[in-house]
């Protein structure tokens, strides 16, 4: 007969190996997930844009950001990082990304949400590069499983554009 230490050894590997298996495939469950998030953000007031005695270009914006992204919750989803960014290309820079706002979202019931809000963040440039510059509103978000790996996706809004003029 074996002794009791071989037969907790026994237990607890073949316990290791279900949790192993059960991990496994909670992880592969959700590449069978086709999220269908949607968003809109609107812009409905420059409250400033102004240039800062070391010449940086500062804008402050009122916005409304609407978005469901309830689809990105399954039974392995841990919460998710959301994040509206500005991005714009400058002559030195293809690509400028400036987080405007972000949230966290505990669960699917507050996974559909309205904000009117101004930026969390400061929106400066360095430099006097904004003014009537085009650019883009990016909702970004990361989807943290609870057990698998993490991922990443964004839809791009576009057509937006700053002020000629300092205010």
């Amino acid at each position: 007969m074996h002794s009791l230490g071989y037969r907790a050894n026994a237990l607890l590997t073949f316990a290791v190996t279900i949790l192993a298996l059960m991990c496994g495939m909670a992880s592969l469950s959700d590449n069978f997930n086709s999220p269908s998030p949607s968003a809109q953000v609107q812009v409905l007031n420059i409250n400033w844009f102004q240039k800062q005695p070391n010449s940086n270009d500062e804008v402050s914006m009122t916005l409304n950001i609407s978005a469901d992204l309830q689809s990105l919750f399954t039974w392995n989803t841990k919460q998710v990082f959301v994040f509206l960014a500005a991005e714009y290309e400058t002559p030195k820079h293809s690509l400028i990304q400036i987080s405007l706002w972000d949230g966290i979202i505990p669960s699917k019931e507050h996974a559909k949400f309205w904000i009117h809000t101004s930026n969390k963040y400061r929106f400066i440039d360095q430099g006097s590069n904004l003014r009537g510059k085009e650019y883009n509103l990016t909702m970004h978000w990361h989807v943290m499983p609870k057990t698998g790996k993490m991922f990443a996706d964004k839809i791009v809004m576009q057509g937006y554009r700053l002020p000629e003029e300092y205010r």
